[in-house]
């Protein structure tokens, strides 16, 4: 078991990440919720960490003071003398918090000396006791890395998904080397187009190496790389190969073999799959036209090489969408995935989207199967994560549901979706304060997002939840009417707007009204997720609501009956 539990606001998680790895240097054997397992419960593994650490360390925040998960795993911490506390903003303790020492470390970025700090390190010393391994005798923390986005140097903007993509796949392949720790892509990109000082970004990060040494501020290794297009994969070899010699890392047999394995030998299939991907990244989920878009890409790059199982993974993606959320008749995504597993079957999003269909099958132990398979090949897998998400919703498990919530918005930081599930999630648990939290990362998303595409409804729709949450009625219902004047054949952007409506302006007539569309078209996943919604409570004992539902099963039904 650990030695130290990790208490937090999802807001801080990037703060605690700090906290986390300077008490792992130190030996510590640390803890938090972002290593929860996929097959039990959040509340239960939760219970049984905070018994079994020898200290908790608490921070607080505005939005942990808010938490009932943070004053509960506070106040079991007071009860069995294990708490230390720090505070990152300020935040007024709550009752009886506030009269136990609190250290400030507003504004710490993970300097060991820091004096604050050094009273942390004290007092979980002084609970581990004699079992935890002394700083003077810790293990090295091993090297870090973190590989910033390249720069676009063709001065065409629309050429930004080729730079970004190669960035991607480097921070890929160096991640499958075991003695590296690699920070991961969306952290990373969140330094694009900016002028960095690397030792400020090294502190921030913890990491050693950003291709400069991140302690010093010297080059460790750097080149111009100018390469004709179609040696692009022996590019990325290089680079690869190159920051494994700088620093002095000896591959393993394996890890050479995997870096290696690209997918497809052919740079016009790799391109047709990176325009594809970024256009996934995009964000505007229940846009036909984009799924369209996806599909016409990767066809075309499985025909230029019909073994490239990446691009017959995002190909079923997009198939899935279409099928699911606008009952598009033809193929569904199931093939594609079953080929693409049949090519590579370690393609982690090939066995999410494979789940997704079992799902839709009521198959949801086997689905949870393929999504435990997935998230062991790639924990960090976005589209596996937000299937696993899904599921735990639909089967009114909130608190695994909020978890992997968290783990798709901080993996993917143009994804609005997400957060606006935590949202629903943590008001029907009455947390408003983690519910509030995640309002405000949705709409700062949202705005964007429709900042970049003026036409991006469901973007819109989410930003019009949070706006709705956050008591913004006279905006959330603008958002709503241009959402509705842009995008009116969405689907999903109209499931989206009803919640905001039903939810948390109280307008049930206008909810219904909105979903009137909706249910004409629902199939069988969305006639069950309106069921289950907490945010469709208001809407239950409406009548013209119930009579929609009706009106919907008898046409599934009828439809499902066989021809006589």
């Amino acid at each position: 078991m650990s030695d130290v539990f990790i208490s937090y606001a999802h807001s801080t998680a990037a703060q605690a990440g700090i906290v986390a790895d300077a008490l792992k240097a130190l030996g510590y054997r640390v803890w938090r919720d972002d290593e929860l397992p996929v097959h039990r419960a959040y509340a239960d593994v939760i219970a049984e960490r905070v018994e079994a650490a020898k200290a908790v360390v608490v921070i607080w925040s505005t939005d942990a003071v808010q938490s009932e998960w943070v004053r509960s795993e506070a106040d079991k911490a007071r009860a069995d003398h294990k708490l230390v506390q720090l505070n990152i903003d300020g935040a007024e303790l709550p009752m009886p918090f506030d009269q136990i020492r609190c250290v400030d470390l507003a504004g710490w970025a993970g300097d060991a000396d820091h004096p604050a700090w050094r009273t942390v390190v004290g007092s979980v010393a002084a609970l581990v006791g004699a079992e935890a391994p002394p700083a003077a005798h810790a293990q090295p923390a091993g090297l870090s890395i973190c590989v910033l986005p390249f720069t676009n140097m063709s001065l065409d903007p629309e050429q930004d998904y080729f730079s970004d993509g190669i960035s991607e796949d480097i921070i890929t392949d160096l991640s499958k080397v075991s003695a590296l720790a690699v920070v991961a892509r969306n952290t990373a990109f969140t330094f694009k187009a900016k002028a960095v000082d690397v030792r400020k970004v090294g502190r921030e990060l913890g990491v050693s190496y950003e291709l400069i040494d991140a302690v010093k501020g010297s080059h460790i290794w750097a080149e111009r790389w100018d390469r004709d297009f179609t040696n692009i994969f022996a590019l990325q070899d290089e680079i690869s190969q190159a920051v494994v010699v700088a620093l002095k890392l000896k591959l393993l047999p394996a890890e050479k073999k995997a870096i290696q394995r690209r997918g497809t030998a052919n740079p016009d299939a790799y391109n047709l799959y990176l325009m594809a991907r970024q256009m996934r990244a995009s964000g505007n989920e229940g846009d036909r036209r984009r799924e369209e878009e996806i599909i016409r890409l990767t066809r075309r790059a499985t025909r230029i090489d019909p073994d490239y199982a990446q691009a017959w993974a995002l190909m079923a993606r997009a198939q899935t969408v279409l099928k699911l959320h606008f009952a598009e008749q033809g193929e569904d995504g199931l093939a594609a995935a079953e080929r693409a597993l049949a090519l590579d079957p370690d393609l982690a999003e090939a066995h999410a989207i494979k789940a997704q269909h079992l799902a839709r099958q009521d198959k949801p132990e086997e689905a949870m199967a393929q999504l435990q398979t997935a998230l062991r090949l790639d924990p960090d897998s976005w589209e596996a994560n937000k299937q696993a998400g899904l599921i735990s919703f639909r089967e009114r498990r909130l608190e695994d549901a909020i978890r992997y919530y968290r783990k798709t918005t901080s993996l993917m930081e143009t994804d609005f979706a997400s957060p606006m599930m935590l949202i629903t999630c943590f008001t029907a648990l009455g947390d408003r304060g983690e519910a509030m939290a995640a309002a405000r990362t949705t709409l700062t998303r949202a705005e964007k997002a429709v900042e970049e595409d003026q036409s991006n409804g469901s973007a819109m729709a989410t930003g019009c939840v949070a706006l709705a949450f956050l008591g913004q009625v006279e905006q959330a219902r603008d958002w709503a009417r241009r959402a509705l004047l842009i995008d009116p054949h969405n689907m999903v952007m109209r499931y989206n707007l009803a919640c905001a409506l039903s939810a948390h302006l109280a307008d049930v007539e206008g909810a219904v009204e909105i979903l009137e569309p909706f249910f004409a078209t629902a199939d069988e996943f969305w006639l069950s997720q309106a069921k289950v919604d907490p945010d469709f409570e208001a809407l239950r004992d409406d009548e013209r609501f119930k009579a929609m539902v009706e009106t919907t099963r008898t046409r599934l039904d009828t439809k499902a009956q066989p021809a006589s």
